[in-house]
């Protein structure tokens, strides 16, 4: 007897809004995430990436909308659901959140020391192992400030994995390095997504590395998603938004070429 699969979303959101006072930064955000895939949303500095996310995990709680994980409705009334959540997601932080205080192996164990009743033994075998996983086993007793960059973000993504989400959510993973760095860093994303199964949720504005790297890419601009699709689609994207953030580093070199030429050139003033 076959069985059928599902193709409803793994993780969907319909209309969320979020304000700050005036501030508007959601206003009706749509997105649909499918299983074991690599998501990226995409936006210029400022435009909600980041508070979409939180959104998403629980750390700010949306005015409205409806989230969905797994078919089963996220309502912040909903205690047992968003507690089903938090067992079956991971977050990794945009500063990697590490406890300096703690060695790489205890900051790794310390979500398992937390949320289960996992015995000591076992929960350092798990530890061990993430760290072996993300060539990490020889720097267990190190403190975070004696890593690397690229390792602590390693060390983070251990951290994450070690409780065997289904879902990870990364915010800006990329933020503040340069691009060897970062292109390392979606490298390790997805190596270790194929590697774990887990389905992946990016925000950054890092355009030709998400491109690269994602199954999917969405659009937010003036609190909506202006587009969702697969990279190729996107780059054949003909609407005006999607234009304007895919087009900018041309639109870059012809104005810098029309003020070398000692044009008169309207700069723009998104700054």
């Amino acid at each position: 007897m076959s069985t059928a699969v599902s193709t409803d979303p793994f993780l969907d959101v319909r209309g969320v809004h979020k304000r700050f006072g005036e501030n508007i930064v959601l206003s009706g955000v749509n997105l649909a995430v499918p299983r074991g895939n690599v998501i990226t949303v995409l936006g210029k500095s400022g435009t909600g990436k980041s508070v979409f996310l939180k959104c998403l995990a629980g750390i700010v709680r949306p005015d409205s909308g409806e989230i969905r994980f797994d078919g089963q409705s996220l309502n912040a009334g909903d205690a047992v659901c968003r507690a089903e959540f938090r067992r079956r997601c991971s977050y990794l932080f945009q500063s990697n959140a590490l406890l300096d205080s703690l060695t790489a192996l205890e900051n790794v164990a310390l979500p398992l020391e937390q949320t289960t009743q996992i015995p000591n033994r076992e929960i350092r075998d798990r530890c061990m192992e993430a760290l072996r996983q993300l060539d990490l086993e020889k720097h267990r007793d190190r403190y975070p400030s004696q890593l690397s960059g690229g390792m602590q973000k390693r060390l983070a993504l251990a951290r994450a994995i070690v409780t065997r989400p289904e879902l990870v959510l990364f915010d800006e993973p990329t933020a503040g390095l340069d691009p060897l760095r970062r292109n390392a860093v979606f490298e390790m994303i997805v190596k270790y997504q194929r590697q774990f199964g887990f389905t992946a949720l990016l925000v950054t504005h890092d355009l030709p590395e998400a491109l690269v790297a994602s199954d999917q890419v969405a659009l937010l601009d003036g609190g909506r998603m202006r587009f969702q699709g697969t990279p190729e689609a996107f780059n054949a994207s003909d609407d005006p938004t999607v234009r304007a953030f895919r087009d900018s580093p041309g639109e870059l070199r012809n104005t810098i070429a029309a003020l070398r030429r000692g044009e008169n050139v309207n700069t723009s003033n998104d700054l």
